[in-house]
């Protein structure tokens, strides 16, 4: 009986220790929105980007209380929109983006509330999807690199969920699909609001 008790009071005091430790890490998924500004060309080649809807998948560890190191992907499909002098009518072309980055994230701690801010790095792919939305089928693949950065605010639902809602800004060089006609030598800033659940482990 003794023994009974002494393997249930170590129990107990696992427990607690197991519930005393913070959770370093979480996994976030989210629904991303995509939408993008017109570039004008020097050479009077424009690019329009027509918006987009993705998901955005995260993990985050904690360095410190108020320091994490965030690693994205992010995936959506759409398309953009080019014009050009030297070809009659618009352009479309159907296009998946892949975004593959890193941050940093600085957040506070407010009860419930958790305010935080991020800066990183990264790229995006830009590869045609070669069907009936493409009106140029010769588009060839682009990565392009870029800074990002954003801030958000999460809420915890319980100690191991919380739901966030971030803006997030990519600023990158705008693609041309390896044409020249829609070669607008311009930086773009993206904006990538999500909303999601993450888990805290």
């Amino acid at each position: 009986m003794k023994k009974m008790m002494l393997l249930g009071a170590l129990l107990v005091c696992a427990a607690g220790v197991g519930n005393a430790q913070e959770s370093r890490q979480d996994f976030s998924a989210s629904l991303l929105g995509v939408f993008g500004y017109d570039a004008h060309g020097v050479d009077a080649a424009q690019q329009q980007p027509l918006g987009a809807a993705g998901v955005l998948l995260s993990y985050r560890y904690s360095v410190t209380p108020r320091s994490s190191l965030e690693v994205n992907y992010g995936f959506d499909q759409g398309s953009i929109k080019f014009h050009n002098p030297d070809f009659s009518g618009p352009d479309y072309v159907h296009e998946r983006q892949e975004e593959i980055t890193g941050a940093y994230v600085y957040s506070r701690n407010y009860k419930n509330f958790n305010p935080f801010v991020e800066i990183g790095v990264g790229g995006i792919i830009f590869t045609p999807i070669r069907d009936y939305k493409t009106s140029e089928l010769d588009t060839k693949q682009n990565t392009n690199i870029g800074g990002l950065a954003g801030g958000g605010l999460a809420y915890e639902i319980s100690p191991s969920f919380d739901v966030r809602a971030e803006y997030r800004g990519f600023l990158l060089k705008s693609p041309d699909f390896g044409n020249a006609q829609y070669k607008t030598n311009r930086y773009e800033w993206l904006s990538l609001p999500v909303i999601g659940v993450a888990y805290h482990f």
